[in-house]
C-alpha cells in the first residue's frame, strides 16, 4: 500500500490510544472518523479526530469499538503507523492493569517507566531486508510520562510514578504461581498491550507514555477477590472518569508547538544498520514515514 495515495489526511500532534468511550470526553468538538490503510494492514478501528481544549487530538480504540479484538490479535503495527500517518508526535496510552504491589490499589493510576515483555507477537516495523536496532533502555518518554503524572497529582488523583509493567500474551489472566513470580521479580502492574505499543512507538519516533488504570490485585492477594471480568469492568468504569479528567487537563496544558527535547524524536538516528542501497524498494516504501530522514529513498 502506497501511503502517498492517502492525501488530505488531517494532521494531529496528540494521539490517545485506549478503549471505547475515551473519545466521549465532555467538551470534545468537531468529531470526524478517519479510516486508514497502512503498509502493515488496517488499524483496529477508525481514528476519531476532534478538538479538545482547543487542540486537535486523535483517538483510537485498540480493541475496536465493542471490544472485539483480542490483545494477541491487535494489529499493533497498523495502529502505531496510522498515528504516524496523521502526524502524531505524542501518544498517551490508556489501559487497564492488575496490581502486583500492596501499595498500588484498585482504582489507582500508574505511569510505568519499564517493561518486562513476555509476549510473542510482531513488535517491530523492521524486517524484509531492513534491520534496525532501537535503544530501549528507557522505554517510555520521560518528559511525557512525568507531565502526565504531575497532571494527575495536580488533580489530587491516586497516581504512581514509575514501576515495571509486565506484558503477558493473554487472553487468560495469570495463575497464582505466575502472579507470585512476577511479584518476586519486582513488577508493579500486569497487562497485555503496552510493551508492544511502546516498542513500535519508539521505532516510529513518537513519544509514548502509558497510563495504567488499576482494576484489581491480580490473583496473588489472598484477602481480595480474585480477578474476574466483572470486577475489572466495574473498577474500570469508576476509574475511566478520572482518566478522562486527567486527559482533558493534560491536553489543556500541552504547549502549542509541542517541541520535543527528548530522545524519542531521533530514536532511529544511527539505529538502521542496513545500507540504504541494499534495502528492497518495497520495504523502503513501507517504511517511508519512518526512515525518510535517514535513508535515501
Amino acid at each position: 500500500m502506497d501511503v502517498k495515495k492517502q492525501d488530505n489526511l488531517p494532521q494531529v500532534k496528540i494521539g490517545i490510544l485506549g478503549g471505547t468511550g475515551l473519545y466521549e470526553i465532555e467538551g470534545i468538538k468537531e468529531l470526524k472518523e478517519v479510516h486508514l490503510e497502512t503498509p502493515f494492514g488496517v488499524p483496529s478501528d477508525a481514528f476519531i479526530v476532534g478538538v479538545l481544549e482547543g487542540k486537535k487530538v486523535a483517538f483510537l480504540s485498540r480493541h475496536g469499538r465493542g471490544h472485539s479484538i483480542l490483545p494477541s490479535e491487535i494489529n499493533y503495527r497498523a495502529n502505531i503507523y496510522g498515528f504516524k500517518m496523521l502526524g502524531v508526535e505524542q501518544i498517551i496510552s490508556v489501559n487497564s492493569a492488575g496490581s502486583l504491589k500492596e501499595e498500588i490499589k484498585p482504582k489507582d493510576i500508574v505511569f510505568a517507566d519499564q517493561f518486562y515483555d513476555r509476549t510473542r507477537r510482531k513488535n517491530t516495523f523492521f524486517g524484509e531486508g531492513a534491520v534496525g536496532h532501537i535503544s530501549f533502555a528507557k522505554p517510555v518518554c520521560p518528559d511525557l510520562s512525568t507531565f502526565m503524572f504531575n497532571t494527575g497529582k495536580k488533580l489530587n488523583l491516586h497516581v504512581h510514578k514509575g514501576g515495571t509493567y509486565i506484558c503477558i500474551e493473554g487472553p487468560s489472566f495469570s495463575t497464582k504461581a505466575e502472579s507470585h513470580i512476577y511479584r518476586s521479580w519486582g513488577c508493579s502492574v500486569i497487562g497485555m498491550t503496552s510493551a508492544t505499543e511502546a516498542k513500535l512507538a519508539r521505532e516510529a519516533e513518537i513519544c509514548y507514555a502509558t497510563m495504567s488504570l488499576v482494576t484489581d490485585y491480580d490473583v496473588w492477594h489472598e484477602e481480595e477477590e480474585s480477578v474476574s471480568v466483572e470486577l475489572i469492568l466495574e473498577n474500570l468504569k469508576q476509574n475511566i472518569h478520572n482518566a478522562k479528567a486527567l486527559i482533558k487537563e493534560a491536553i489543556s496544558e500541552f504547549p502549542t508547538d509541542l517541541s520535543r527535547k527528548c530522545p524519542c524524536a531521533q530514536a532511529l538516528k544511527n539505529a538502521i544498520v542496513t545500507r540504504g542501497n541494499l534495502i528492497p524498494m518495497k520495504t523502503k516504501e513501507n517504511l517511508r514515514l519512518l526512515i525518510e530522514k535517514y535513508i535515501d529513498l
